[in-house]
């Protein structure tokens, strides 16, 4: 994987086994990913999935290799 998104991954992860989703309802990570569990993932949480996501897409996306993530 790119190194320049690992870090936000990590982040992610943390943020996710930290919710009340993987804690207290036993989900695993990937099911509080779903729509259905989206009340129990907080919003830091969520912003950290968008900026994750941004950071892939850029890697993907030929425009931006030249500008940067």
């Amino acid at each position: 994987m790119p190194s320049s998104c690992q870090e936000i991954r990590q982040e992610l992860i943390e943020c996710m086994l930290k919710s009340n989703c993987v804690l207290v309802k036993r989900n695993t990570v990937a099911e509080c990913f779903k729509q259905e569990h989206k009340d129990d993932v907080p919003d830091e949480c969520q912003s950290i999935r968008k900026s994750y996501a941004d950071c892939r897409r850029g890697m993907l996306d030929p425009r931006m290799r030249f500008r940067g993530n």
